[in-house]
């Protein structure tokens, strides 16, 4: 490293008003050496006077003497202004000096570099800069001076002992100004060394094996711990894709030239000395256009992993062989079921006759216990199609009023049993879609089953159509029992209830995550609000409205809409991802399970030291 290079552009601790140079020993030897060549200039103007010296001799040495007193300023005010002050009286001192002994042909001549020889002992570059060029133009003024020849030379003995001040004070002037730039300079040296030093063993300790690559995947550069398991030797000589498992080479490849196209990538392999380890490495590219990586010792969360896949694996086969076992059963117990429902409502209704009031209550008891159970088997047979991939949607174009009107006309039968009101606003005119229109009508109809199950004799349901752009709002109000806040963030998850055991009973948990798995395919959204004891909400948005143009449609007109008290409410959006009409088997399985993914965010660095070593320094995997 040159002796430029340790000269600081600016004094780091110089500021206006503020401390000194960045040493205490640097300061103190600055004025140390502006103090000797005082002393110095002094010790000779003194001998001079003792010779019959003329006065421009005598007024020289004073002239170079001030400078050197001046630096005592420094001590009580260093800035970087009053640095170059010091240098504008020297070049001015040396100017006049020169000047006054005949120019550049005169005995002080030396004397013209003084500038820039006060510049290196403050050993600051700018300031070395500002007295070169102060030098340079003392020494065209003295070209000047000794053309012009307005000055006369010294005599012989005085021109001797001036030159014999001037070479003495140069040569040990010079000596003892390069000593703070030396000190420096070997301040620095030791200072770096240390710094590398401490990089190096912070890169050998680290656990993990940094590596340096080229294009081709040959390390030119590692540092750190090696993986457990990993072929040095092959590592080293024959590149990253040689240390891994014959059939995990060429993933390790496509990464090596994914990092360098793509700028980063990841890979986990097997390597090929030790089959029952697992190493995860991670590449990024670098400024400088090489590839580095990081190594480390994967083998127990890759043993991990697979036990998890595995747990996966067997936990859906068993959900798989529990879907089709319910399905066969519902199969097999709807064909008696079946024949028990149609038994007990002729019993009921009593189309072969009166029957005696104790046996009619047990036919009645017996045809709602059939309803239930059937009920509960439709909705075991729908959740088990979804799970086993296998429920289509038949996109049709219709008015969605159709489906809507007949699901309330299913429902007003026993809504009619409990007292219970069913009003409906629907638009005059046609609105038409683009859905399924058996999946909206079973949403219409679970809803409002849910809705008049839950809703106290003599209570109100209603059910709102309306259209906001291409979106269908299907919305449903009821006056029952509510839902609370701790129970609305389960409602809608396969089997999931709310309420106390005998409200429980009363259903199996299927027919909200059916409506949300429905209305997710179609792709909408379903949204919650409800306040315990007042009733529920159920709003579902569907983006079904044909792109074709609509009618203009009227506003809706409500049909024997009372007023009600809503209260507060707590609110739970359910917002699946919007999907397109076409559906794939696996989308709508999903759709009945709440998928939550946690993207991993990798942030790795690569070193910019990394790149200034070009060895290898790999210890093995520790105990």
């Amino acid at each position: 490293m040159s002796l430029k290079a340790y000269f600081q552009d600016e004094a780091p601790n110089a500021t206006e008003g503020g401390a000194g140079l960045r040493l205490p020993g640097l300061r103190l030897s600055v004025v140390v050496w502006h103090l000797c060549w005082a002393g110095y200039t002094l010790f000779g103007l003194m001998g001079l006077l003792l010779l019959p010296a003329s006065p421009l001799v005598i007024a020289a040495l004073v002239a170079i003497t001030v400078p050197g007193a001046a630096c005592v300023i420094l001590l009580s005010r260093d800035s970087q202004f009053m640095r170059q002050a010091l240098m504008w009286v020297w070049a001015v001192g040396a100017l006049l000096a020169v000047a006054f002994t005949g120019g550049i042909s005169g005995p002080l001549a030396v004397w013209c570099i003084l500038p820039l020889l006060a510049a290196v002992v403050l050993n600051q570059r700018t300031l070395i800069t500002l007295g070169a060029s102060l030098a340079f133009g003392i020494t065209l003024f003295g070209i000047m001076i000794s053309v012009w020849h307005g000055i006369r030379l010294p005599d012989e003995q005085e021109g001797f002992w001036l030159s014999v001040i001037a070479n003495v004070s140069i040569v040990a002037g010079l000596g003892l100004a390069v000593l703070p730039a030396l000190r420096m300079r070997s301040e620095r040296a030791s200072e770096a060394e240390e710094a590398r030093d401490r990089l190096l063993k912070i890169l050998t300790e680290q656990p993990g094996l940094l590596i340096c690559l080229d294009g081709d995947g040959r390390v030119v550069a590692a540092y750190g711990e090696a993986p457990a398991g990993l072929d040095l030797k092959a590592l080293l000589q024959l590149g990253v894709p040689a240390s891994a498992h014959v059939p995990d080479r060429m993933g390790v490849k496509a990464a090596i030239e994914t990092a360098v196209i793509e700028g980063r990538a990841d890979i986990g392999f097997t390597p090929h000395a030790a089959m029952d380890h697992y190493v995860l490495l991670s590449l990024r590219r670098g400024l400088d256009g090489r590839v580095y990586g990081v190594m480390h010792d994967a083998s127990l969360s890759h043993a991990h992993e697979a036990s998890l896949e595995a747990a996966r694996i067997e936990a859906e086969s068993l959900n798989k062989g529990k879907t089709q076992f319910l399905a066969s059963m519902s199969h097999e117990l709807r064909t008696p079921l079946n024949a028990v429902i149609g038994f007990s409502d002729i019993m009921r209704l009593k189309m072969f006759g009166e029957l005696p009031p104790k046996y009619a209550e047990y036919a009645q008891l017996i045809w709602e216990s059939g309803q239930h159970v059937l009920d509960m088997i439709n909705d075991v047979l729908d959740m088990s199609k979804i799970e086993a991939q296998k429920y289509e949607l038949a996109l049709e174009s219709f008015d969605i009023r159709e489906p809507v009107s007949a699901a309330l006309r299913l429902i007003r039968g026993q809504a009619h049993e409990k007292a219970i009101d069913i009003i409906s606003q629907m638009p005059e005119m046609p609105l038409l879609v683009s859905a399924d229109k058996r999946a909206i009508k079973q949403i219409c109809l679970n809803l409002l089953s849910n809705a008049v199950k839950f809703t106290p004799q003599g209570g109100d349901v209603r059910l709102s159509l309306s259209q906001r752009e291409d979106v269908v709002d299907i919305v449903i109000t009821d006056t029952g029992i509510g839902i609370s806040a701790e129970d609305l963030s389960r409602i809608g998850q396969p089997y999931e209830q709310s309420g106390p055991a005998e409200q429980r009973a009363m259903g199996t948990g299927l027919g909200l995550s059916i409506v949300k798995a429905m209305a997710h395919l179609l792709g909408g959204s379903l949204t919650l609000s409800s306040t315990l004891g007042e009733g529920t909400t159920v709003t579902i948005s569907l983006p079904v409205v044909q792109a074709d143009e609509q009618p203009e449609l009227p506003m809706p007109m409500p049909v024997n809409m009372g007023p009600v008290n809503m209260g507060p409410v707590n609110s739970r959006p359910v917002q699946p991802e919007p999907q397109s009409a076409v559906q794939s088997l696996e989308a709508f399985a999903r759709a009945a399970q709440n998928a939550i993914h946690n993207p991993l965010e990798d942030i790795s660095h690569t070193p910019e030291s990394l790149s200034r070593f070009s060895d290898f320094v790999i210890r093995p995997p520790k105990s």
